[in-house]
């Protein structure tokens, strides 16, 4: 059997180069490439690296580590999950790899829905990825294969929490960062219904993350950027858009929270003071997202 090459990978490194990061790249030394193929919607790649554990590459962009992929999947799920008093039926769209549900399923639910395009995401994130996939194996959990847009669309009034944990917007996932997904959103949840979708980072993305919360701002009365630290992503942070429709809900603070040993013992980066500290931004992206 031939020895698996991909062309992001040269000389036992592998390197993350995109026009949406102009001028710069992260790399990751390489052990061994486990798994490539193109699926019907992307490049998908995972190889172990030396010191971030198994890695899931989408279309040359890294998607999660082993090592660091809990900041990420704690913040996107626990800053909606929180500011919700009582989230009884969750949606997630994307998230194949499985790390979203495994959070959701800390809180006390009756059935978490995942709705991700690509089959192939989920089948090896089950293979490749057991520490992130366990929230599959939850008797209250049900996937859905397809295009989340279209899922949307036949819901209405049906979920207290939706969480898109999409890539960036480019390819498959363009469409979930523009405002017709975000007034399909709005439908799909209950009254008082929050979310969170993937926003991209403040040192690369301000005009996007503006134009985003822009059209946020005009589907919910609430919409409030927050962000978390991981080194791999690129410049080592990742945004999130945070919405509710009660005009009235402060998602800043967390309306229900767990306790020190609660927070310790489920999680490795999300607790209480990081979910207000989340919101708090540095001047020259309070600015830009100021109006």
């Amino acid at each position: 059997m031939s020895e698996i090459t991909h062309p992001t990978i040269q000389d036992g490194w592998f390197s993350e180069k995109s026009d949406m990061w102009p001028g710069q790249a992260m790399s990751l030394k390489v052990n061994q490439i486990l798994h490539h193929e193109k699926s019907k919607y992307q490049d998908v790649l995972i190889f172990e690296s030396s010191d971030y554990g198994n890695v899931l590459v989408l279309d040359n962009v890294i998607q999660c580590t082993e090592r660091d992929e809990f900041s990420y999947q704690e913040m996107i799920t626990h800053l909606a999950m929180n500011s919700h008093p009582n989230p009884k039926k969750v949606l997630v769209i994307g998230g194949g790899d499985g790390g979203v549900l495994r959070e959701v399923i800390k809180h006390d639910i009756e059935e978490a829905v995942l709705c991700d395009i690509d089959e192939a995401v989920i089948r090896l994130s089950k293979q490749y990825l057991p520490g992130m996939s366990i929230g599959y194996k939850h008797d209250k959990v049900k996937t859905h294969i397809g295009d989340g847009f279209k899922f949307l669309e036949e819901k209405k009034n049906e979920f207290d929490v939706i969480i898109t944990d999409s890539s960036d917007p480019e390819g498959p996932a363009e469409s979930l960062f523009q405002k017709p997904y975000f007034e399909l959103l709005n439908g799909a949840l209950r009254e008082g219904g929050v979310i969170t979708t993937q926003a991209e980072n403040q040192w690369l993305h301000l005009p996007l993350i503006a134009n985003l919360r822009k059209a946020c701002k005009e589907v919910f009365p609430v919409a409030e950027y927050a962000y978390t630290t991981i080194p791999t992503y690129p410049s080592g942070q990742i945004g999130f858009m945070v919405c509710c429709k009660d005009a009235s809900r402060n998602v800043r603070e967390p309306l229900r929270s767990w306790s020190r040993e609660e927070e310790e013992r489920l999680c490795r980066y999300y607790n209480q003071d990081i979910h207000r500290a989340s919101f708090v931004l540095p001047n020259f992206a309070r600015k830009a997202l100021s109006s």
